[in-house]
């Protein structure tokens, strides 16, 4: 991916573990590569279409004066986020964090910290059977719409659909959710639960009714089989509640293990 190339900015900040670096602040250096489509500025030679690096420069330095940190990793983390939840056109950043003052007692050239954070499109899939179920559905998009780690939100349209599993309940009201979010897969997960139990989920029988129900089916092209994460989504092709709303969607995307299209699946399933 093309990225612009930022080298060296001197930043004076007060970020480190001992006091004496909070109190007196010690000079950093900054070095940064900001990730994003360049092909319409290419094409149409306008400001408006790339990415300004001198105010990706003076937020980074505005942002780390501002703030203090104990720890590197976390002032480059968090200036990460800011730097991409201000600049809308940038798919990403790497950013390496230099204390060349750090306080070691041995001769040194520099200390730094490097990470990167980027936007990743994901699929989910909600649902409700319980009390206002639409109100449940629109209250969770606006929550992730109103979420600084989520942008870009987009959802399909509401069906009523039989429940799933053979526990007897009352329909369903479903969805799917397409969302570019900061997180990884793992937080996703965690933040997701989150929502759910603001909205009152209890996890009380296996396939059994809630208020709201929120599930990553896809997380861009990754597999991931843990204890308490699957992706893609177990069973999907098999559930046309889940392959509707999301062909709305996504009818291209293709499932990384089956090696079908939503659109396929849903049509092998009709």
């Amino acid at each position: 991916m093309n990225y612009i190339k930022i080298t060296g900015l001197k930043i004076f900040a007060h970020h480190g573990v001992l006091e004496e670096e909070t109190r007196n602040g010690q000079d950093f250096y900054v070095n940064a590569k900001l990730f994003y489509d360049m092909n319409r500025a290419a094409e149409t030679d306008e400001v408006t279409d790339a990415v300004h690096y001198g105010e990706v420069c003076q937020v980074i330095t505005q942002f780390l004066q501002e703030h203090t940190y104990k720890l590197l990793e976390r002032a480059v983390a968090e200036t990460m986020k800011e730097v991409l939840c201000r600049f809308p056109l940038l798919d990403g950043i790497e950013m390496e964090l230099c204390k060349p003052h750090a306080p070691i007692p041995l001769p040194f050239d520099n200390v730094s910290v490097t990470q990167s954070l980027y936007w990743h499109k994901v699929y989910l899939a909600i649902g409700s059977n319980m009390g206002d179920k639409q109100q449940y559905l629109e209250h969770a998009v606006e929550v992730l719409r109103r979420d600084d780690d989520f942008r870009d939100v987009k959802t399909s349209a509401w069906m009523v659909t039989k429940p799933y599993g053979g526990v007897e309940q009352d329909d369903f009201l479903n969805g799917a959710i397409e969302v570019r979010t900061l997180l990884a897969p793992q937080q996703l997960l965690v933040r997701l639960h989150e929502i759910e139990q603001q909205a009152g989920r209890e996890r009380l029988v296996h396939w059994g009714p809630r208020t709201l129900d929120l599930d990553i089916l896809f997380y861009e092209d990754k597999v991931i089989n843990t204890l308490d994460l699957v992706i893609p989504h177990i069973d999907m092709q098999n559930r046309r509640f889940v392959l509707e709303p999301l062909c709305e969607l996504a009818p291209m995307h293709l499932h990384p293990i089956l090696q079908k299209t939503v659109k396929q699946m849903l049509e092998e399933l009709d």
